[in-house]
């Protein structure tokens, strides 16, 4: 990808080799433990009743897993298609802090408005963090070929991914199956417990599974919520009571 009006052919062959080293950047340990994740959600999507091409679409489209997940938990529970919408732009809109964060790490004064729009659909965990880690050793002309190398073999190896489990799920056995059902809550906790940056982030993820089981039984179809709120009120007062304490200290 260019940044200027007219690229030269020497500027197209270095974007484009820093486009491959955008993909090479995908085969790495977070990206395995991706795709691990996504054969975990062909397998929910398919145990849901979507079809091959929807749950293909939907990977390509709405891309990030959390909002795949609520989704296909919107679709389960028979909400209407602006409730489902409504539901997949709130749990997106914890993205937005990673997209403000890297675009002015690739943006120079040549580059186009609609080359980072179009970037932005890519960001989500793995490539944020593969991304992130890596731009000091990429000219800043050049991360956009750069990043549009690791978010396209993410969106696309995940699709082709999810494709090939669909297809093969159906001759797997139940034990293989629930298998790759688990791995997605897994994705989500090791990722979520490996990025939390304070303390009070393990706290939070500690007593929510504590409290999870508790309150599914105490207020069933409220348990998400009320484990949510409690474990995050107590691990916010835990915060700040430490907080307080060093500064007295």
């Amino acid at each position: 990808m260019s940044e200027s009006p007219i690229a030269q052919p020497d500027e197209e062959s270095r974007a484009f080799a820093w486009y491959l080293r955008g993909v090479r950047r995908c085969f790495s340990i977070p990206g395995l433990v991706l795709v691990s994740a996504f054969i975990g959600f062909s397998g929910l999507a398919r145990e849901a009743g979507l079809t091959l091409a929807q749950t293909v679409f939907m990977t390509g489209v709405v891309w990030a897993l959390p909002g795949q997940v609520v989704l296909i938990g919107a679709i389960l529970a028979g909400n209407s298609l602006f409730a489902a919408a409504f539901a997949v732009a709130l749990s997106s809109v914890r993205l937005a802090p990673m997209v403000v964060a890297i675009t002015p790490e690739m943006q120079t004064p040549k580059t186009r408005g609609w080359v980072l729009y179009a970037l932005s659909h890519f960001v989500a965990i793995t490539s944020w963090v593969l991304a992130m880690g890596s731009f000091k050793t990429v000219p800043r002309p050049l991360r956009t070929a750069y990043y549009t190398g690791i978010g396209s073999t993410l969106v696309l190896v995940n699709m082709g991914v999810v494709a090939t489990v669909f297809l093969v799920a159906e001759t797997l056995p139940a034990t293989v199956n629930a298998g790759l059902l688990f791995l997605t809550p897994i994705y989500f906790l090791t990722s979520l417990w490996g990025s939390a940056r304070e303390r009070a982030g393990h706290v939070a993820m500690i007593l929510g599974l504590i409290c999870g089981p508790v309150f599914h039984i105490l207020m069933p179809g409220f348990d998400l919520l009320a484990a949510g709120v409690v474990a995050g009120v107590v691990s916010y007062a835990w915060h700040r009571m430490k907080a307080k304490n060093e500064e007295a200290g």
